[in-house]
């Protein structure tokens, strides 16, 4: 039954996650609690996330598990490096970006705090650089479960849809600006840029 559990699980996250992402959902937010509030939210916003998401991988982690397989050595040793470097880069992709207003602590301190676009760096290879390697880190795991694959999968679709979503709130952001640079820079995959 877990594996029922943990797509819906994951479902009822992301829509959650979502709206409480969403501009028209800080609106309502601010208009209830007040402006001031609004220096708190993202943190606020984060912490809630991180705290809603433990059941979902409470699903995942816990057994039973059923072994799907395991890559032998000397593969399982490279396929762990490259989960590394894909932990590293997902690490320097939020160092590039204003991390301290993503986390939500700038806005304790400075009102009113907008982020910036950034499009160089790991930005100027893929418009979600933070997404790309947490795919890359996910799919290089050299043992996989059950479970693991169905929670992979929803991962997948969920980073998926969410830069969907993204897109949307960063263009009416920055306008012309993000869609130029949509033009340029592929969403995931490095040299994949979709024309319309």
């Amino acid at each position: 039954m877990d594996l029922v559990y943990i797509p819906l699980a994951m479902a009822l996250w992301g829509a959650l996650h979502s709206l409480t992402a969403s501009l028209a959902f800080k609106e309502k937010a601010a208009r209830l609690f007040g402006r001031g509030f609004m220096r708190f939210y993202r943190l606020l916003y984060n912490g809630f996330s991180l705290l809603t998401f433990l059941p979902v991988m409470a699903l995942v982690v816990l057994p039973p598990h059923r072994a799907l397989y395991a890559v032998p050595a000397p593969w399982n040793f490279l396929m762990g490096a490259g989960q590394g470097a894909a932990a590293f880069l997902v690490l320097l992709s939020a160092l590039q970006t204003d991390a301290l207003h993503f986390v939500g602590i700038k806005q304790l301190f400075v009102e009113d705090t907008k982020g910036r676009l950034v499009t160089g760096g790991l930005y100027k290879i893929v418009r979600h650089p933070i997404y790309t390697f947490s795919l890359l880190f996910l799919w290089l795991t050299p043992a996989m479960t059950d479970k693991t694959l169905v929670f992979y999968i929803g991962a997948t679709l969920y980073f998926i849809v969410g830069a969907y979503f993204e897109e949307k709130k960063l263009l009416r952001e920055f306008g012309e600006e993000y869609a130029d640079y949509m033009k340029s820079t592929p969403m995931l995959a490095p040299g994949l840029v979709l024309r319309k």
